[in-house]
């Protein structure tokens, strides 16, 4: 099990690493944006997955990196890493006193307050002409170098491998945060808060810090956006995205990290297909999603696993063996 996934792994670096010599511009542009969503839907598995809150505002925070990142390399034309870096830290400072009256509550309580919350954001975004650019937003965001006097990151393969290495660096971080005994302890809130709290810790601590770890890989994808697609505008906060960034880790499987970045890349791409085919895309968008749900609860990384270990087991074997001979005899 554990070389499969190191194989797997180990394809998908070799993947990305070939995709701009064999992808043409535009199927480049693609797979950079579903790489960008990736982030964020892995940003929200952090709080949803593995601590158990539920999120109705998270766009909010992929707006705001994709507003620092803008206003950074509009304003002072800085290398495009000292943009993501900002927009980042803009989005994990705004976290921090969101989070801390957000996690005050729970459940339902929780997830209104953060949309609230997030609402609230959007509003100041929309009407903070001056700053924001209001409806129109921030256009015009450059590519600019990857350091001071370094290579410019304009090319579409420059920046993809810019887009490849921020998700694959946060993957190994998030890994290595719930791996951690911090991130034992946030599963364990989330299994049982109550039971977590008599044993002498103040799970809030845990719960603050978590969600602001979320917002700052959030802010990151939101600051990658920005110059990807060239503008920031308040519609990349509205709540509308952020039930996007649900679905994505649905879809993925919560609470699996790798499972919300393949579940972002499904979710975009049955998007762009319908759409160039049907005007009531929305309406087959929504059955599928719909059915994925239905059949497949633990979602894609969900239903590969349960594959993998009944392939693996002995009892899997010999159901397959059964179910082979049965089908040679009615043949």
């Amino acid at each position: 099990m554990a070389g499969a996934r190191r194989a797997l792994a180990l394809a998908a670096l070799v993947f990305l690493g070939v995709c701009p010599f064999v992808l043409a511009r535009y199927q480049l542009s693609i797979l950079t944006e579903l790489m960008i969503f990736g982030l964020l839907a892995l940003s929200l598995d952090l709080i949803m997955g593995y601590t158990g809150m539920v999120s109705f505002g998270h766009a909010a925070y992929f707006g705001l990196g994709a507003y620092g990142s803008a206003l950074i390399l509009i304003h002072f034309e800085l290398p495009v890493p000292v943009a993501l870096l900002t927009g980042a830290l803009l989005a994990g400072a705004v976290a921090l006193p969101i989070g801390y009256l957000s996690t005050r509550a729970t459940g339902i309580y929780f997830a209104m307050l953060t949309l609230a919350f997030a609402q609230l954001l959007y509003t100041i975004a929309y009407k903070w002409r001056d700053l924001t650019g209001g409806s129109d937003g921030i256009a015009g965001v450059p590519k600019t170098s990857l350091w001071w006097g370094g290579p410019s990151l304009a090319s579409p393969a420059a920046y993809f491998y810019l887009v490849g290495a921020s998700l694959v660096l946060s993957l190994l971080v998030c890994r290595g945060l719930v791996r951690s005994p911090f991130g034992r302890a946030l599963q364990a809130i989330r299994e049982n808060e109550r039971k977590f709290a008599t044993l002498g810790q103040d799970p809030r601590r845990f719960k603050l810090t978590v969600f602001v770890i979320s917002a700052v890989f959030a802010g990151l994808a939101g600051a990658l956006f920005a110059p990807f697609r060239g503008f920031a505008s308040p519609e990349v906060m509205f709540w509308v995205l952020s039930g996007q960034a649900l679905m994505m880790v649905i879809i993925g499987g919560i609470g699996t990290l790798i499972g919300p970045v393949l579940g972002a890349m499904v979710f975009m791409l049955i998007q762009e297909v319908l759409s160039s085919y049907t005007e009531q895309w929305m309406l087959f968008t929504g059955a599928i999603f719909v059915l994925m749900v239905i059949f497949l609860p633990g979602g894609l990384v969900g239903a590969v696993r349960g594959w993998l270990e009944t392939s693996a087991s002995p009892a899997g074997s010999t159901a397959r063996l059964w179910s082979f001979r049965r089908k040679a005899e009615r043949g």
